[in-house]
């Protein structure tokens, strides 16, 4: 399978190939404002913690640990929020 052109491949948690695609149009030669564009989308795409987290070999007991620590990050993320909308509703 060959990804469309621009495409980044990345493995999800299950091994499976997932393509995001990061693209930005460049106008008039305005180069900044393209770069400042492209870094936020590549942010939000997670592909700069991707390229960190993949700099070394990570052993899977240290990744199933960090997946867990994540997931109870998420969870307590969304705790905290649910817990701020029941206080607004007072």
């Amino acid at each position: 399978m060959i990804p469309p052109e621009g495409a980044l491949p990345a493995h999800d948690g299950n091994r499976r190939l997932r393509i995001s695609s990061v693209k930005i149009d460049v106008f008039d030669n305005q180069i900044e404002p393209a770069l400042k564009a492209l870094k936020k989308q590549m942010l939000a795409a997670g592909v700069f913690k991707e390229m960190k987290r993949r700099a070394h070999y990570e052993k899977p007991s240290v990744r199933r640990k960090r997946k867990q620590a994540e997931a109870r990050k998420k969870r307590r993320k969304a705790l905290r929020r649910s817990e701020t909308v029941d206080w607004r509703d007072r």
